[in-house]
């Protein structure tokens, strides 16, 4: 159905000859339905009217129908780049063998031509033919390519040894509980773990803090009775935790009168379920956190030593003068070095307040050293659930993208050691991406030193738009990307960021 509208959309205009649909979305509610359509020319409304026509054929009579045009001019760089990302989660056995220059792309009138060069055991034709469907559901424009031998020889490659990391257990913090009384326990609990500290399997873990939000809810048990349990959030200083407690008979009422901004002691299991770890409390008390309480700073895993399942690739800096609008280096940017990163999800959930906490698909990544880019760190992330049709909708990552892909336990440490000594920047970093990297990081025992320096309050310091979106800050400086894929909107936040510090000629204040 999709290559039918397809084939209609390419035949209406010249300026959508080449386009694809990039996304759709649909609003049940609203009855309407959005579809993201991406063209590698320059469009008008009379085009925009005529894709509208076409799609109108296809979607029922009792839904509004909108079609959203952007244009889309990949360079070779961005080619390239999905055509390393493409071997590398088709065919480990040639992305191990694979140098910077291996992969060669050029631009031609109807789109572009690439050639890859691999050891002759490993020439596959076939995977040229998914890679050309691969990169023309990414990009407009027709491509074609081949793979070369190389002249290398497997049995002279070197493979390095890569030593065993030393296991390191990152230390539980406690802090002792104040003005600790009963309600329906039948022991004093003395000392609670910082709620940072809460990503272990437990039995049983004390846990104080504040009540940030208290919701009754119901469930049915398997005898088909309606019973009743508390959701809370529960906040010590150093974090907020979710936790549930089922009400019992003879102690509701006491129960049922906490409120938010009441101070407990809850004494429960920490167990996983469905890959995220959960908290029941069983025991419900009163208890402080410490008057005055300064979380005591906690140990981190050392850097790991070698990358394990993503390297990073060194990024060309040839093309970096057409890049820029100014072909300097502020002084500010020079002996410092920067990570601008960016992620999709498979939600919004950023925290795990709120719920279940959303899942890393994909990360990415640019180094930004001395003013100049100068390293990538590209990979999705299984998971481990499905994604929903509006994420693939809106990402274009399905599941059959993340499937082989590394979990988070195998990425994050690979991420850490990219990021280490750096200054993070995003868009939107402090809101939304860093809260993902900092839950799952220290799940893991990583604990980054924070320094961030988010892109949304500096452009809204230095620039006057409608609005401060990625898309429209990059169309300010003319910067064309692949938008809702991490890593073209991380090289276009990296540009945008070395652009508003040349404009500011100076660091903003760090996060």
């Amino acid at each position: 159905m999709t290559e039918k509208i397809l084939t209609e959309l390419r035949a209406v205009s010249v300026n959508l000859k080449n386009c694809i649909i990039s996304g759709i979305i649909l609003y049940g509610e609203r009855k309407c339905v959005i579809v993201n359509i991406t063209s590698d020319c320059a469009f008008t409304e009379g085009d925009k009217a005529m894709a509208e026509a076409v799609l109108r054929k296809y979607v029922p009579q009792y839904f509004e129908c909108t079609a959203k045009i952007s244009k889309l001019a990949p360079d070779c760089e961005m080619v390239k780049r999905k055509i390393k990302e493409f071997i590398s989660s088709s065919s480990k056995a040639i992305a191990v063998t694979l140098d910077e220059d291996d992969v060669k792309v050029i631009k031609t009138e109807e789109g572009f031509e690439y050639t890859v060069e691999v050891t002759p055991s490993l020439c596959r034709s076939d995977l040229c033919d998914k890679l050309n469907k691969n990169l023309k559901n990414v990009f407009c424009g027709e491509f074609s390519g081949k793979m070369v031998s190389s002249g290398k020889n497997l049995e002279n490659l070197q493979v390095e040894e890569k030593p065993d990391e030393i296991e390191f257990e990152v230390p539980i913090r406690t802090f002792e509980i104040e003005d600790f009384e009963i309600i329906e326990g039948d022991k004093i609990q003395k000392t609670a773990v910082y709620l940072a500290d809460l990503n272990f399997s437990a039995e049983e873990v004390v846990i104080c803090g504040t009540i940030e939000n208290l919701r009754e809810r119901t469930y049915t048990n398997k005898n088909g009775t309606e019973k009743s349990y508390l959701s809370i959030a529960l906040n010590d200083s150093t974090a907020t935790a979710y936790i549930t407690y089922f009400i019992r008979q003879k102690t509701s009422e006491k129960i049922k009168a906490l409120k938010v901004g009441d101070s407990i002691v809850c004494t429960g299991t920490n167990e996983e379920f469905k890959g995220e770890l959960r908290y029941t409390a069983k025991v419900i008390d009163y208890g402080k956190i410490p008057n005055g309480f300064v979380p005591e700073k906690r140990m981190s895993k050392s850097v790991p030593n070698v990358y394990k399942f993503v390297s990073p690739q060194k990024y060309s800096a040839a093309e970096q003068s057409d890049i820029f609008t100014e072909n300097y280096v502020p002084e500010c940017l020079k002996g410092k070095t920067f990570v601008v990163f960016d992620l999709e999800t498979t939600g919004l959930n950023s925290s795990p307040v709120s719920g279940n906490m959303d899942k890393i698909i994909e990360i990415g990544a640019y180094k930004i050293t001395d003013g100049e880019i100068c390293e990538s760190f590209s990979t999705f992330v299984n998971p481990a659930r499905r994604l929903s049709e509006e994420i693939i909708n809106i990402t274009g990552i399905t599941e059959e993208m993340v499937a082989p892909a590394p979990k988070y336990e195998d990425v994050m440490p690979d991420f850490y050691k990219f990021c280490y000594g750096s200054i993070l920047v995003g868009h939107n970093l402090v809101g939304f991406d860093y809260k993902f990297v900092d839950y799952y990081w220290s799940r893991l025992g990583y604990i980054f030193d924070r320094k961030l320096i988010d892109t949304i309050p500096l452009s809204q310091e230095l620039l006057y738009l409608s609005n401060y979106k990625l898309n429209t800050v990059a169309d300010r400086f003319k910067i064309t990307f692949n938008h809702h894929r991490a890593v073209d909107d991380a090289l276009a936040t990296a540009k945008i960021f070395i652009e508003l510090i040349k404009i500011k000629k100076s660091l903003p204040k760090l996060q």
